[in-house]
């Protein structure tokens, strides 16, 4: 890892430095661990007050931040976008060397653009095309005619079923599956036939999917992940999906068939998604919220609970729900009250 001054991190951040501006700082920790050659950032009211109790050497802090005594502190608008942006600078991405492993497996009809590299017992199927500057994994499997742009990261154990297209800048993280059958079957007299899945996988641009998450394709058509879209691990995009650009989406959650969701929506961890239910764009959905087949979700309060309601009335609900026992008493004493008045009469 490379040490910086605190100067030059602060060229970095684009921010005003204050303190001994040739101090080095090689790592990044959290306020509480991060000792003299640490960079760590205040970006709130509980951090500024653990702030006077840290050792790291360097702080990013917000423009109207004071602290007493000798820091080197860096003034920013935003210093955990700040933080991020050194991050980088203090932890640079491995550089790997263009390759193709011996043991990798490419079939005569690929196309790798010169300047790729491709880990040992990966599978490279017939007509598939990959862009320049691509890392692909150990142990992936990129299957016939797909299609991947400029740019990508393909880590280890990565499937990638024939036909789906992936933008460029992409990152898809180990054990992700894109391009599965959908859940697509159709009960005839006493069993189940399966509905060929004939669709595909489309995945925009700076896209970023976590580890183990499954993206099916569409029955007919295109499920498809917009532009910029963050996913989390364990997330299930099932057929024919279109989910839209810059969505963040927390681990665990399920989207059924044919579920829309608009630009820049946020949704928690565990929420479950029915089928051709319509999320507005920058909508929030709360961590394990339920929403029922076609519900809508507009943009505005988020939404929780199951099923999903605005917060407001979650909460509500939430504090009703608290009442019962006290309720539950109150009546078994009313009930107790009757029964002496009864027995008078």
């Amino acid at each position: 890892m490379p040490a910086l001054t605190v100067a030059q991190i602060a060229e970095i951040c684009a921010g005003s430095f204050t303190g001994d501006s040739a101090r080095l700082i090689s790592s990044a920790n959290a306020l509480e661990q991060a000792g003299p050659s640490d960079l760590s950032y205040v970006a709130n009211k509980k951090a500024a007050e653990m702030a006077a109790n840290s050792s790291a050497g360097c702080l990013l802090v917000p423009e109207s931040f004071d602290i007493p005594g000798e820091w080197s502190l860096i003034r920013v608008n935003e210093p955990r976008m700040a933080f991020a942006r050194a991050l980088r600078a203090l932890y640079p991405p491995p550089v790997y060397k263009p390759s193709i492993h011996p043991a990798a497996v490419i079939a005569a009809g690929a196309s790798i653009a010169p300047d790729c590299s491709v880990g040992a017992y990966t599978v490279i199927e017939e007509g598939a095309a990959i862009g320049s500057g691509c890392r692909i994994g150990p142990h992936c499997t990129i299957g016939a005619g797909v299609r991947i742009g400029s740019g990508c990261v393909i880590h280890a154990n990565v499937t990638i079923y024939e036909g789906v297209r992936i933008g460029s800048r992409v990152t898809l993280h180990a054990g992700c599956v894109l391009g599965a059958d959908g859940f697509g079957f159709t009960l005839v007299s006493d069993h189940y036939e399966k509905f060929p899945q004939v669709g595909t996988v489309e995945i925009g641009d700076d896209v970023e999917i976590g580890a183990n998450c499954c993206i099916d394709r569409a029955a007919l058509g295109v499920t498809r992940i917009g532009d910029g879209t963050k996913l989390d691990n364990l997330v299930h995009v099932a057929h024919n999906c279109i989910i839209g650009r810059h969505v963040v989406v927390a681990a665990q959650t399920g989207f059924s068939g044919g579920v829309t969701v608009g630009d820049y929506a946020a949704i928690g961890g565990q929420a479950g998604i029915g089928e051709r239910a319509v999320i507005a764009a920058k909508a929030i959905v709360g961590g394990k919220a339920g929403i029922l087949t076609s519900q809508r979700i507009q943009a505005g309060e988020p939404v929780w609970g199951i099923p999903a309601r605005p917060l407001r009335q979650h909460l509500k609900n939430l504090a009703h729900v608290g009442k019962v026992p006290e309720l539950r008493e109150e009546v078994r004493e009313l009930k107790r009250k009757i029964d002496r008045l009864e027995d008078r009469n």
